[in-house]
């Protein structure tokens, strides 16, 4: 029987079919009932799954994450699909086709490597240029970089997201780096390229989308600038020398990309072309996060429903 992907399904639907689970949680009722609140998904989305009358034992055998057979049913809730599971068995992962569950880019993640390399490959200052071809010479943190999405859930959250991402913002630079003279061009390109670096070894996606020890202990803004610092000693062994300036400057821009503290930037922009970066980053993003969720929503509304982290509805309808 073929797949019924979650972007298939529609309200008042059958559910019999094998899905990701992701993050269950095991909750109560105010009546003291107990259900299951989780995630169902594959590679075209996913929604909020519910399992009334639940149990421990059956909590417990739920893989967090991994894979299992789902008997239910879908309905909209306050607008928003979900699905109602009566049953659930779990699926081993060797039975399962994993690229039915991993979303990936639709993107040419060759073509589009090429161009990130064309960009940064701009860079005139030496010792940017020097620290960048470090790492582009890296095959295997280079093959991490063009597979890795670019977040968990909020944006990019597919295979390939992380290249794209880079990808993006390095051609929004392009675009409006002629407008201002004043902003050092070769500090935006490498920061660009670099800001996200560490999440290469944040996340990881063998099986679902998730965190590493590494990503939760550090997380990507700081690991980007451990993996700088280990690409400098490397230059340096090699007779190369990384001015504490030029480290400085570009460390910064890696530290303050978040923009605010709120969002988890140790450091707040403090140069002209760290709030480029953090713009950049910050219009790429949400414009992916946008997008996403307009496309994910299965009503016929001219409005989304409540989007909590963008904290608004989102208008849907086009102009012809």
């Amino acid at each position: 029987m073929a797949h019924k992907f979650i972007n298939e399904i529609g309200p008042g639907e059958t559910i019999n079919d094998i899905y990701m689970v992701r993050d269950p949680i095991l909750r109560s009722t105010t009546r003291g009932d107990l259900y299951i609140a989780m995630f169902l998904s594959d590679k075209t989305g996913q929604l909020n799954g519910r399992m009334w009358q639940a149990t421990e034992t059956v909590y417990q055998a739920l893989p967090k994450p991994g894979f299992v057979h789902i008997q239910g049913r879908s309905e909209l809730y306050q607008n928003n699909l979900q699905i109602i599971v009566n049953n659930v068995s779990v699926v081993d992962a060797k039975d399962v086709r994993i690229e039915d569950f991993l979303a990936r880019t639709d993107k040419d993640t060759d073509q589009i490597f090429e161009e990130v390399k064309k960009i940064v490959g701009r860079i005139k200052n030496p010792q940017l240029k020097a620290l960048v071809g470090e790492f582009l010479t890296d095959a295997e943190l280079m093959e991490k970089f063009r597979n890795a999405p670019g977040g968990v859930k909020l944006h990019h959250n597919y295979l390939g997201g992380l290249l794209e991402h880079t990808h993006n913002m390095l051609r929004v630079a392009v675009a409006i780096l002629p407008l201002y003279e004043k902003v050092q061009p070769d500090l935006v390109l490498a920061g660009i390229f670099l800001h996200d670096i560490g999440k290469t070894e944040e996340l990881s996606y063998d099986m679902a989308f998730s965190y590493t020890d590494s990503g939760q202990l550090i997380g990507h803004v700081v690991q980007s600038l451990l993996m700088v610092n280990e690409k400098v000693a490397a230059l340096k062994a090699k007779g190369k020398q990384i001015d504490q300036t030029v480290l400085d400057s570009l460390g910064h821009i890696i530290l303050s990309h978040h923009g605010q503290y709120d969002f988890g930037s140790p450091k707040l922009p403090a140069m002209a072309e760290a709030f480029m970066v953090y713009y950049i980053d910050d219009l790429d993003a949400k414009v992916s996060q946008v997008t996403a969720a307009i496309d994910s929503e299965v009503s016929n509304s001219n409005w989304t429903a409540w989007k909590n982290a963008l904290q608004t509805r989102l208008y849907r309808k086009r102009i012809e």
